[in-house]
């Protein structure tokens, strides 16, 4: 290609998604942006951001943390970037692309990102208020700020995206339903069985789920505004806020108007070369290209690939777009989803290995052929072994398939680490690295830690499902290698958390200063120490300070510079900068005495209610300075601290047991209040969590706890290292038909064998997994006191037991620690103007002021193709 003299040769690109910045990247990689000029017309009015995570606009990120664009990065290669300023013309005779503002970029390569739009079905009332689609930063804008006048939301489509509107609305406050027209939930990626363990988590949530049913009219007010949808079966849904989130069409428009081929459902055809088989002067990456295997790649994955292979192209190298994987794993509504290879099991003569637990949400399904080799799968409710199963699809695993679907805790699940993958295994699919890349990072390009090695290879740059291989990877070939790994806490201390817990618990040190002078790396001796070790070491001090002569209380001294902002201020921090009050109510019991002066102060200090699902009553939106006058109420009615701040023990809960139920064979509520009285304000690595069941029916849910009881005809059954939330793992049965001391003693043993060798922010579930010997080797502690440290493990229960105070007594009974609850330290009396609330259901939730944040503000002509704004 040549260019006029003394000109460089120019590459416009139009569209800057995450596609358009990953081109750029490679353009840059390949030294072009040094030999050509690069313009970027983009539509939208900020440049590149994380269009994957974009639902995590709702959870607090802001427009700012979601931008992919490094500014820097644009300016050093001298790449023109023109936001809010799409092509709108491509004259392909001339080699000039046209743009809103009217600007003329005469180009010798054109290369088209334009993306996709969401597909809206044409049904009745589509366009009218209240309606919207889910794409773009500025679709969320307007969805937000409609939903604080909105009761209920609905979303068109139970897809990837469908989901997390669904999430994302009743995150907002709104009674949430999902309407899909196929029979089950994300159809492409899960089966039907994987289907409904999905439905039956998202319902758990509180969300409503019509399947089989599709949308035949948006019903308006005389108004013209949104009351409720028809739907396919004849029912009607009232709703007053809709969400589009049908799928998405490529954004080919720009291309037909131009005179380029385009598929008979859409897309710009391309060859093996991403050139488009009508220009060769113009080239077409992303979601709006139709690959010359016949499919519009929708991943974000095959995009990137699509994006090297064009600018590779350019650069006169051999690349070639053939295909790509489909493999995806995704976080819904706090669920994980995964899907890899042939995960519907399209090929023949193939077998299907399925685990499912419905009631804890699990689906796990290999499908293999009849040689052995892994073919594909899905994952959903517990996807941890994604990356390395997705790495050995196409090989025969070297172990059985049904040891690779068992979870933890149902059997003894084959445990094959990266040692096990063959070379040519990909472990970055977003990037397609392979594990002899890492492999070469680390020994060739001396690479020694995972932020190296992402440097070095992009793998888990992308959407980061592979960084727990990656990072086990690297680790076996260091030590492989003859390299130390280091395995310190953090940069302050080489030790780890579980020899510093040995160290402060032998030497007595009772303050972090002393433990880093003596014990911390040489450069950190004399410093501050830094986010890690403060809050790991105060937890051990908290934990050992009836044993070393420590103050147990967490604003003691120096303790309280130690603590994260939760524990700084005895009180969970929430959204908008107010906190919540979560009184202890042992078992789940509590006295209507008590729960009117739990009504009291809610109504008095304008608190909105909640019973959590761990059998208390939480109350939102508290100012900082509120927190002891709501406290000292409390403590003055027989209340404590719940300790729902702490990483420390958070509830027991029970069933009502013998006392009322008929199949009752144990008192579950007696056992639950001793246990968490006993427990209560036990720091510990992570938090903890606690139920007892009166029978086998386990309506306390005790086996998803890290430890968990459940009565027999002879006693009780222990079971530990459950867990609940985003990672489920059933508990293991520790022991069994204890009597009530036998059962006290063994969880003290197991709780502080825990505390003392877990390492920091892990779970008993995590932890159980890991520590050498797993169950078996916790049962000889434990159990058979094989290691001889049993005495001391109940010494320091006892201990702990005997020197327990309460937190918010301790508080609100010294002036001087009460010093430190205010908004402002320079006018304590002024209460936090940011602080706001308005009314909702009876009760008020955060007023959250509507982010604004772009290089300018939008016009309705920055609107893109399909969206709507009302």
């Amino acid at each position: 290609m040549t260019a006029t003299p003394g000109n460089p040769p120019t590459i416009v690109l139009v569209g800057h998604g995450m596609v358009g910045q990953r081109f750029l990247e490679a353009l840059a990689e390949r030294g072009l942006t040094r030999t050509h000029r690069v313009v970027v017309l983009c539509e939208e009015p900020r440049p590149a951001y994380d269009r994957v995570q974009l639902t995590s606009y709702f959870s607090g990120k802001t427009p700012e943390d979601l931008s992919m664009t490094d500014m820097a990065f644009i300016e050093e290669h001298g790449i023109e970037l023109r936001v809010g300023d799409p092509a709108e013309t491509v004259d392909r005779e001339a080699r000039e692309v046209t743009a809103r503002s009217g600007i003329v970029v005469a180009y010798d390569v054109l290369v088209l990102a334009t993306g996709s739009y969401p597909f809206v079905p044409p049904v009745p009332g589509k366009d009218a208020e209240g309606c919207f689609v889910y794409r773009t930063i500025e679709d969320l804008l307007a969805i937000e700020a409609y939903a604080k006048n909105a009761t209920t939301g609905a979303v068109v489509g139970g897809g990837l995206l469908g989901l997390e509107a669904a999430g994302a609305l009743k995150g907002l406050g709104l009674t949430s339903h999902i309407v899909e027209f196929a029979p089950r939930l994300m159809p492409v990626q899960v089966d039907e069985g994987g289907g409904a363990a999905l439905l039956r988590t998202i319902e758990e949530m509180g969300l409503s789920v019509h399947t089989g049913v599709g949308t035949q009219e948006i019903v308006t007010g005389a108004d013209g505004v949104v009351t409720g949808m028809k739907l396919s079966d004849g029912s009607e849904l009232a709703t007053d806020l809709v969400v589009f989130s049908a799928g998405v069409r490529p954004r080919d428009q720009l291309a037909r108007d131009s005179g380029l081929a385009v598929g008979e459902r859409g897309g710009i055809s391309v060859d093996e070369r991403c050139r488009t088989v009508t220009d060769p002067h113009v080239f077409a990456i992303g979601e709006c290209a139709l690959a010359s295997d016949g499919r519009v790649y929708g991943l974000v994955a095959p995009g990137y690939e699509q994006a090297e292979t064009a600018a590779a192209t350019i650069a006169a190298e051999e690349a070639s777009f053939t295909g790509a994987d489909l493999s995806t794993k995704l976080k819904l509504l706090g669920v994980d989803v995964a899907s890899f290879g042939d995960a519907h099991g399209a090929t023949a003569d193939c077998l299907d290995v399925v685990y499912s637990d419905s009631r804890s949400g699990l689906y796990k399904k290999l499908v293999v052929g009849r040689d052995g080799t892994l073919l594909g799968g899905i994952l959903v409710g517990d996807a941890e072994s994604y990356g390395t199963l997705r790495a050995f699809t196409g090989s025969v695993p070297p172990v059985s398939p049904e040891s690779l679907v068992l979870p933890a805790g149902a059997g003894a699940p084959a445990q094959l680490g990266p040692a096990a993958l063959p070379d040519d295994a990909v472990i970055c699919s977003c990037h397609n690295v392979s594990k002899g890349t890492v492999r070469g990072a680390v020994t060739e390009h001396s690479c020694t830690t995972v932020p190296e090695v992402k440097k070095c290879t992009r793998a888990g740059t992308g959407c980061g499902s592979c960084l727990k291989v990656l990072g086990q990877l690297v680790t076996a070939e260091l030590e492989a290698s003859g390299v130390e790994v280091d395995k310190g806490l953090c940069g302050c201390f080489a030790q780890t958390r579980e020899e510093l817990y040995e160290i402060v618990g032998a030497l007595r040190i009772t303050s972090f200063r002393e433990l880093l002078d003596r014990h911390g790396r040489e450069g950190a001796r004399g410093g501050e120490g830094c986010e890690v070790c403060k809050p790991a070491v105060g937890s051990i001090i908290a934990s050992l300070a009836p044993a070393i002569g420590a103050s147990g209380y967490v604003l003691e001294g120096e303790q309280a510079a130690l603590q994260d902002t939760n524990d700084h201020f005895l009180a969970n921090l929430q959204r908008n900068g107010s906190y919540s009050v979560v009184p202890r109510i042992p078992g789940g019991e509590i006295a209507p005495e008590k729960l009117i002066v739990i009504g009291e102060i809610a109504r008095d200090f304008g608190l909105y209610t909640k019973i959590t699902g761990g059998q208390r009553i939480d109350m939102f939106g508290a100012r900082v300075e509120q927190l002891p006058l709501i406290w000292a109420r409390l403590v003055d009615a027989g209340f404590e601290s719940g300790h729902a701040y702490g990483k420390s023990l958070r509830t027991v809960k029970s069933c009502v047991g013998q006392a009322w139920c008929r199949y009752g064979v144990q008192d579950s509520v007696r056992m639950a209040i001793d246990l968490e009285l006993r427990y209560r304000g036990l720091r510990s690595p992570h938090k903890l969590k606690s139920a007892v069941s009166g029978c086998a029916r386990e309506c306390a849910e005790a086996q998803s706890k890290d430890f968990g009881v459940i009565a027999t005809s002879n006693g009780w059954n222990l079971y530990v290292g459950g867990n609940g939330g985003a990672t489920p793992r059933h508990a293991d049965l520790l022991a069994q038909d204890l009597s009530d001391a036998e059962l006290v003693r063994l969880i003290d043993r197991f709780l502080m064998f825990y505390i003392r060798t877990a390492d920091k922010l892990e779970r008993t579930s995590t932890w159980l997994e890991r520590i050498p010997g797993g169950l078996d080797h916790v049962r000889d502690v434990v159990v058979h006191d094989s290691l001889g440290i049993c005495d001391e493990l109940e010494s320091l229960m006892r201990a702990h037991v005997s020197h327990y105070r309460d937190e918010w007594a301790e508080t609100v009974n010294d002036p001087e620690k009460l010093a430190r609850f205010v908004s402002f330290v320079n006018a304590p009396d002024t209460p936090d103007p940011v602080v706001g609330f308005v009314p909702e259901r009876d009760q008020m939730k955060p007023d959250l002021p509507l982010l604004d944040i772009g290089l300018r503000r939008p016009s309705e002509d920055d609107l893109l193709e399909g969206s709507t704004r009302r």
